[in-house]
């Protein structure tokens, strides 16, 4: 089967490699198609892991193969793909930080290799652990497979949105607007929120109106936080969520960020970035710094439910389709993004 396989930083290989081979409670999964991901773009772009490995865990396809042990999965099904499943009986766990747990972080699909994910590969396995509990979602008949490929972002997305407590009538700023910042716009009105928009693209801040944004602003602007207290009866938005890793962006949420509010970091920073902060805004203004990281396997039904039945319309993030020869061009777009830039997807 053919694979994109990382080679080192910056190096993606076009290869032939085998199809993986199934232990008896595995499965095996044709992939039709799996989204590029900003956490996909960064294992790529910079030395975190060691290669050889198959990126992309954004994942739907048909099951092209089950183990002898395996029970209640055929051939042909239609599924979505999550990635990793905790173990549900660590400490981690039995505290709902399932995104901490070992089990979670070190058990993966996988096309060869170390195991990444592997979905940029005609065909990815899914580990028993996964496929025992809860890690494959039946696609409804009515939801294409581009649909299907939204679950695990919306997924990541819920997480914050329920870990920021955002609730009808608060009203809560969005930092970027691009394919997850427009996400949680999308989120934030769903559950009855009023969504702000920044970005410096004037192509997104128009695009964050159309998902429904009550109003975006381009960051740049020096009346920012004027504007936003003006809309906001003085008080500031309830919740910020930063969706862009920019120190500017954060210094602007304090800003805009009422007293007694929250500020979530969903974007991860580069690591040498140390942001000086005076720890009495803090403390004075009695503002809550969070993080949220991947998905929370509570959320997996009800992000299934959102995208199955369209209670958000994904379709309108996806912006470009590339097949999984294309990969490196993909990644070069979604890193330096045209006026036009969303949600890239890739077809193997």
């Amino acid at each position: 089967m053919k694979a994109q396989v990382f080679r080192g930083v910056n190096q993606l290989s076009y290869e032939e490699i085998p199809v993986p081979t199934l232990e008896p409670d595995e499965v095996l999964v044709k992939v039709q198609v799996v989204g590029l991901c900003q956490s996909d773009i960064k294992k790529i772009r910079y030395p975190l892991y060691e290669p050889p490995r198959i990126f992309g865990h954004e994942t739907a396809g048909t099951i092209a193969s089950v183990g002898d042990n395996v029970k209640n999965w055929q051939v042909g099904q239609r599924v979505a793909v999550m990635h990793h499943i905790p173990c549900m009986r660590c400490a981690y766990c039995l505290n709902e930080n399932y995104s901490m747990c070992d089990v979670y972080k070190n058990i993966s699909t996988t096309a060869g290799f170390n195991a990444s994910g592997g979905g940029f590969a005609e065909y990815v396995k899914v580990p028993g652990h996964i496929v025992q509990n809860g890690g494959l979602i039946p696609i409804p008949d009515d939801i294409s497979f581009e649909e299907a490929s939204f679950v695990e972002p919306t997924n990541c997305c819920l997480k914050a949105v329920k870990k920021a407590q955002i609730a009808p009538g608060q009203t809560v700023l969005i930092t970027g607007a691009g394919p997850i910042g427009l996400m949680f716009i999308m989120l934030v009105k769903y559950f009855g929120g009023r969504a702000i928009a920044t970005d410096l693209l004037p192509s997104r801040i128009e695009k964050a109106l159309n998902v429904g944004a009550e109003a975006a602003f381009d960051a740049r602007d020096a009346e920012l936080s004027a504007k936003i207290h003006a809309i906001t009866d003085g008080l500031g938005v309830d919740v910020t969520l930063l969706a862009v890793p920019s120190e500017k962006a954060f210094f602007q949420a304090l800003d805009c960020t009422r007293k007694g509010g929250k500020i979530l970091f969903f974007a991860e920073f580069p690591d040498e970035v140390q942001i000086p902060i005076n720890p009495n805004l803090l403390y004075r203004r009695e503002i809550d710094l969070m993080g949220s990281y991947s998905s929370s396997y509570r959320l997996q039904n009800l992000s299934a439910d959102i995208v199955f039945n369209r209670r958000i319309d994904v379709e309108a993030l996806i912006s470009d389709r590339y097949p999984l020869q294309n990969l490196s061009q993909a990644v070069e777009q979604a890193i330096a993004p045209t006026a036009e830039t969303y949600k890239i997807l890739i077809y193997p």
